[in-house]
């Protein structure tokens, strides 16, 4: 398993907590914060963007592989940075990384190991590829937040698990384990976590050895059916996002965050 001690940043803007490593036709982008549970900031959103922009214009760059550790995929925003930096337009880092992936061209492949929360999950939305270890722990908690989703998944979630299962994952925003991630199709395949890395490598130096330009078009095709929908999707989250952000029920929530208490939805 690659590991992010023995990945090496490449001149593709990656930042300590995000590493970027080009080899053999692979772009690896790893989410390289374990202390802090690979909670995403507006600089990793930044530098998370950079690479896949990079990645689209790099001939060499034939697949993508995204990967977190063995024991923690990412923990969503890092809410103390999210809190200083809210996104603002949407040319922010995070929505220029939410349009970078969900329209993504060449192949795109996910190791998910521990939690994903958040954005943890819904990136995965748009990967063609994702494979989990049998530690893997998925939610989408915005409304415990005040929030609503982002991502476009108040879309692809209902589309990927029908209305009911969606309802249950956006409204409660409980966690699901990777059993029922494999049922609704949101991943390929549960492997040990040890395992998942070294497998979306194996797996996209298959894609690497498949003729680019076929593998592309097939991806378009499929995509090309929601793919209007999801821009009108993801830019209509964006707005509610930015606007429920200064209302009393994400003030709430994010206050009971940082005080380590539960937070009082009674009044609003």
């Amino acid at each position: 398993m690659n590991t992010p001690a023995s990945i090496t940043p490449v001149s593709t803007g990656s930042i300590p907590e995000i590493l970027v490593h080009a080899d053999a036709g692979v772009m690896s982008i790893t989410l390289n914060r374990v202390d802090k549970k690979n909670s995403i900031t507006s600089a990793m959103y930044g530098a998370l963007a950079d690479a896949l922009e990079s990645a689209n214009h790099d001939a060499a760059v034939r697949a993508v592989v995204i990967q977190g550790h063995e024991t923690i995929f990412s923990a969503g925003n890092d809410i103390a940075d999210f809190l200083n930096k809210p996104p603002a337009t949407m040319d922010s880092p995070v929505f220029r990384f939410l349009r970078g992936i969900s329209s993504f061209p060449k192949p795109l492949v996910a190791a998910v190991c521990g939690p994903a929360v958040g954005i943890g999950t819904t990136l995965l939305l748009h990967c063609d590829l994702v494979y989990a270890g049998d530690n893997a722990a998925f939610s989408m908690p915005f409304v415990n937040l005040g929030l609503c989703p982002e991502a476009a998944s108040s879309f692809l979630v209902p589309q990927l698990m029908g209305y009911p299962r969606a309802a249950e994952a956006l409204l409660l925003g409980e966690p699901f384990m990777a059993e029922t991630a494999l049922e609704v199709g949101l991943i390929n395949r549960i492997v040990p976590p040890t395992e998942a890395n070294a497998l979306a490598q194996r797996q996209a130096q298959k894609l690497v050895a498949k003729p680019l330009s076929a593998l592309m078009e097939t991806k378009r095709l499929m995509k090309k059916g929601n793919a209007t929908v999801v821009a009108e999707r993801m830019a209509e989250e964006g707005a509610s996002f930015g606007r429920m952000l200064g209302e009393p029920a994400a003030r709430e929530a994010f206050s009971a965050f940082m005080e380590k208490r539960k937070p009082d939805f009674s009044g609003v």
